[in-house]
């Protein structure tokens, strides 16, 4: 995977919610996918609704094929700290 596995706290990836900095949490790990907005094939719009936030539920239910799911690994970040987050 790419990035540095951090450990993150749920306030740092609100800080990472924006046009130019967009950070999501996926199933307890944190992608960077500002690079990926204008190559995101539901649109920009999709991933900025979620941004700097849990977007598993949404993720999940799209229905992402497992080729999706790989692409995430250029994305990672690092985990969530998992003593304050339960997932959802």
């Amino acid at each position: 995977m790419a990035g540095n596995g951090k450990i993150l706290n749920l306030s740092e990836l609100s800080q990472h919610s924006r046009r130019h900095d967009c950070w999501l949490l996926i199933d307890g790990k944190v992608y960077d996918v500002t690079e990926f907005l204008n190559d995101h094939p539901g649109g920009d719009d999709v991933l900025l609704s979620a941004t700097g936030k849990d977007a598993t539920h949404e993720f999940e239910e799209v229905g992402h094929s497992s080729s999706a799911k790989a692409m995430l690994s250029e994305f990672y970040v690092g985990d969530i700290n998992s003593t304050n987050y339960q997932g959802q």
